[in-house]
């Protein structure tokens, strides 16, 4: 199999788990996948096909998907084929054709293809060795993304009972993992679970104040690099990337109000390099496999951790560092709430309620977020410092990579003294008799004249409107600290109310001083004469090659070789096919087909600059 990894794809090594499933299906094992995007879920299908007589058909949602992984195997000398709705029935027929003579060893279906009668006696005679669901999570009611479509796939088993069958996905919880294994009669199967730690990711959470020139700054910094920035509306989209695009960034919107070629136009644009940022509704990303993905924004907070954790999977699916910043103000939970209500099922609209209140706590976290996002897929981070999130100190994932600087260490100016404004909030919860939750104790303090708090006196209590120097994002901060801290309690629910703690008392009765760590919002900087550790020109020279032969292709760059793949050339400089093919990401049939061209590129460098190796 190692051989076969090689030859094909250009690794020398599996990454975790891998070779484990890749045996157990080539063995004729039924299994179940959970495996974090950018972990090599595709791998786990696409190396037991070569290894089995036959084809392995995968279905999958992702129809815009569809033609770039076909495009990324025939690159690598396999012989793939999609058939969805992009095609015409000609050219569907020569499909078939070709998979009669057996020259296809992968081909990609999308689900409603098996509500076609035709096309599943076809199946019944077509030589298949393994059969794959990608992107699983979308036959459960349960998951963040449920298509209809996916519950024909219950009838896999019955169709092809002694097939092996592997389901995969990057985002379960626990009751979306038991709906998919009895929605497509898995019990038998294996379970695989990878780390749903993406080591390479830096996540951070943004005031959203002055959001707009925050997101500027960050891009600053991301100039020449591909960046998703993810909207809450249609509006917002087109507005952004009008904004951006008068900075001189190369912006563009997408959303499904667009028309479909100028959508499709859009995503060709962005796959092939020729602009770097799109700016979209989560109708965005589904279909992109665009590896070297550097920056994911969330202009406004996403309603499910499920859907956050999928779109921020879109960074760094290379394995470099990137980074992940979500801009979060309590306001825009309204924007939420409008469209939960407009749920008829109590029971959906009450688990959507319950989903967009653990994004919240997820984003008001004084704690490391990684092991918050991680427990809610039922993983224990066996570390108190992640190493990758913002409360974990300021030294991000992406402060390590080449040409950005390292953060400031930790100091004390971290913490401020928040003793007056404690006392403030524990004196309101008190005078509100601990009957309220946290927005409401806000609201009072900051003196808001709303219906409620005029019907109720509030208005006449001591405590009404005394705080006046903080915004109203930051007091609920301080609240949630001190619940973290034991002086608050909150009860469970679905309406949570503050009471006050015996040591909460004793403070507001004391004399005792209150620091408080204060909220990280400094995006990481970048030093530009840093030194990387390959030589940058090579580096650029090798993309400025690769562009030129996926354009002449027609295939997007990433399929001819990756980022890393190209760093490591610009490190090592190989000198000829051997050193070239022990190069990660390089293998037997790019060998053949792009080796020459990148060896003279590199040994023209070379000559030219009497360039030394990094080592």
């Amino acid at each position: 199999m190692k051989k076969l990894l090689k030859q094909y794809f250009g690794y020398d090594e599996f990454r975790p788990l891998q070779e484990e499933i890749v045996n157990h299906i080539v063995a004729g094992n039924d299994c179940f996948v959970l495996m974090p995007t950018g972990g090599g879920k595709s791998l786990c299908y696409q190396l037991p096909a070569l290894k089995l007589d036959g084809m392995a058909l995968v279905i999958s949602p992702l129809i815009a998907l569809m033609k770039d992984q076909v495009d990324a195997l025939r690159t690598c000398g396999i012989n793939a084929e999609f058939i969805n709705s992009s095609l015409k029935p000609k050219q569907i027929e020569e499909i078939f054709d070709r998979i009669r003579e057996n020259r296809v060893k992968i081909l990609y279906v999308a689900p409603e293809r098996f509500v076609l009668d035709s096309f599943r006696e076809f199946l019944k005679t077509a030589p298949i060795s393994l059969i794959a669901v990608d992107e699983a999570h979308c036959v459960s009611e349960w998951g963040h993304d449920f298509r209809p479509d996916y519950r024909h796939l219950s009838l896999l088993k019955e169709l092809f009972p002694a097939i092996p069958l592997v389901a995969l996905t990057a985002t379960a919880t626990e009751r979306v993992r038991e709906d998919i294994i009895s929605q497509l009669k898995l019990e038998k199967a294996r379970i695989f679970v990878s780390s749903f730690n993406r080591e390479n990711l830096h996540v951070r959470v943004v005031e959203k104040k002055l959001a707009f020139p925050k997101l500027v700054d960050i891009l600053q910094k991301f100039r020449a690099e591909p960046v998703i920035i993810y909207c809450f509306s249609r509006k917002d989209t087109e507005t952004i990337a009008r904004d951006l695009r008068a900075r001189k960034f190369k912006a563009r919107a997408y959303h499904a109000g667009l028309n479909a070629a100028e959508r499709s136009r859009t995503q060709e644009l962005f796959i092939k390099d020729e602009i770097n940022i799109i700016v979209a509704t989560i109708a965005f990303g589904m279909g992109i496999d665009k590896p070297d993905v550097r920056l994911v924004v969330h202009y406004t907070y996403p309603k499910t951790l499920e859907g956050y954790y999928q779109e921020i999977g879109r960074a760094g699916r290379d394995g470099l560092p990137s980074e992940c910043v979500l801009f979060y103000t309590y306001a825009d939970t309204r924007k939420h709430e409008f469209f939960i209500e407009q749920i008829e099922d109590c029971e959906a609209r009450e688990r959507a309620r319950e989903k967009l209140r653990e994004v919240m706590t997820y984003a008001e976290l004084k704690c490391c977020r990684k092991k918050y996002l991680l427990r809610y897929f039922g993983e224990e981070l066996k570390t108190d410092n992640c190493g990758g999130c913002d409360i974990c100190g300021n030294k991000s994932v992406s402060d390590r990579r080449p040409g950005i600087a390292a953060a400031e260490p930790e100091t004390a100016e971290t913490y401020f003294d928040a003793t007056t404004v404690s006392k403030k909030i524990l004196s309101a919860v008190v005078r509100l008799e601990n009957r309220f939750g946290r927005q409401y104790v806000v609201d009072v303090l900051l003196g808001k004249k709303l219906a409620k708090i005029l019907e109720n006196r509030h208005d006449r209590l001591s405590v009404y409107g005394i705080v006046v120097d903080l915004p109203e994002d930051r007091l609920r901060s301080i609240v949630d600290q001190l619940v973290e801290a034991g002086h608050l309690a909150k009860s469970e629910g679905m309406y949570p109310v503050l009471s006050i703690t015996k040591k909460g008392v004793v403070f507001l009765m004391g004399s005792d001083l209150l620091e408080l760590p204060k909220s990280q919002d400094q995006p990481s900087r970048r030093e530009t004469d840093s030194a990387p550790g390959y030589n940058q020109e090579l580096y650029e020279k090798l993309k400025i090659l690769r562009k030129k032969l996926a354009d002449k292709k027609g295939v997007p760059p990433f399929v001819i070789f990756g980022n890393a793949t190209l760093q490591e050339m610009a490190r090592y400089m190989p000198a000829d096919e051997n050193a070239l093919l022990r190069i990660t990401g390089v293998g037997a049939i790019k060998l053949q087909r792009f080796g020459k061209v990148f060896l003279a590129a590199i040994n023209g460098f070379v000559k030219q600059s009497n360039a030394k190796k990094l080592t």
